[in-house]
């Protein structure tokens, strides 16, 4: 049996009423290290220098994903799909267990590291179980602004950048201050933008939007200005004028230098989101993080962190489906 065959065949479907027990065994491997981290945890003695209490909500967040696991393993029998899936991630989600079980193990049972700064991985699951609600609440106010900026900075950029990568006018004029004011970072026009604007709000939804504004009006007018120029002459002898021939022929022509752009811009936008958040706003993610850090809470610091990465995750890979849908010719060029 070749590899083509291997991953073919479910591990649960009888052919020749004989199972694939490898790749069976193979999806069991996460769960496996589960159980033997859930088992160490419970029977290896706490050091005595580590007085924190702990609480059970790391052991039922084991528990938790051991179950999780094995059901996965077990449906993967009946579903091609979710078998290939959890066999090529198998490894790699064992891995990250092992590096969670050496973390919990270095910090609660032989205390290396100093437990202020590197909290146990039960302290940040007391975290989500306590202030979870708080958090979501954050993530909300965060979401609103960077959304908002984000939207207002891609709309901004990609109108500027078709002026400029159309009009030889437009780029004349346009293209120089483009070139001195862009390059500066958003977060550097925070003293500016909090005289300006009158709230604090307002402020990071203009930081958020120029954040974005410069990458996507860069790649939106190199886009539109290496559209072949024979595209245009063809639509113009259809019988298409100058808006047209913006809208139906160099957007869409560059519309993977404008994708490129909104990425690079999402990445600013989260930059810009967390400082402004800790210099002026009173809610939100960027405010958390920075309140926690003045109480030393660094538990709550890393729960907060570990929601950015989840959430700015999960707007890029969301990015990328729009990117597949729209670009279906372009379909796994670039992948997240």
């Amino acid at each position: 049996m070749g590899y083509r065959d291997f991953i073919d065949t479910p591990p649960c479907e009888a052919s020749g009423k004989k199972i694939n027990w490898s790749a069976f065994l193979k999806t069991l491997l996460p769960a496996t290290v589960l159980a033997l981290l859930f088992l160490l945890h419970r029977t290896i003695p706490t050091n005595p220098k580590y007085t924190i209490t702990e609480s059970s909500s790391f052991n039922s967040f084991l528990a938790f994903l051991f179950i999780f696991f094995l059901l996965w393993a077990v449906v993967s029998c009946f579903s091609e799909k979710l078998r290939r899936r959890l066999e090529y991630k198998a490894v790699f989600f064992a891995a990250a267990f092992l590096l969670l079980g050496l973390y919990d193990f270095i910090t609660i049972k032989l205390f290396i590291l100093p437990g202020l700064y590197f909290p146990a991985p039960g302290r940040i699951v007391d975290v989500f179980v306590n202030e979870g609600f708080f958090i979501l609440q954050c993530l909300v106010y965060s979401l609103r602004l960077l959304l908002g900026g984000f939207f207002l900075g891609a709309l901004a950029g990609v109108l500027t950048g078709t002026l400029i990568g159309w009009s030889p006018r437009w780029n004349y004029w346009v293209m120089p201050l483009i070139r001195v004011i862009g390059p500066i970072p958003s977060t550097a026009w925070i003293p500016v933008a909090l005289v300006v604007f009158t709230q604090a709000t307002e402020a990071s939804l203009f930081l958020i939007a120029l954040g974005v504004w410069f990458p996507t009006t860069i790649l939106t007018s190199s886009g539109i200005m290496n559209v072949p120029k024979n595209y245009f002459e063809v639509s113009s002898t259809l019988g298409a004028g100058n808006f047209r021939n913006v809208v139906s022929v160099a957007l869409p022509a560059a519309a993977p230098s404008i994708f490129t752009g909104l990425f690079n811009g999402t990445s600013a936008s989260f930059l810009t989101l967390m400082a402004a958040e800790m210099i002026g706003c009173k809610f939100g993610l960027g405010w958390y993080i920075n309140w926690q850090r003045e109480t030393l809470a660094y538990p709550q610091i890393y729960a907060a962190l570990i929601v950015i990465a989840a959430v700015f995750s999960l707007l890029i890979g969301l990015q990328f489906k729009i990117r597949n849908k729209m670009l279906c010719w372009q379909k796994g060029m670039i992948r997240w």
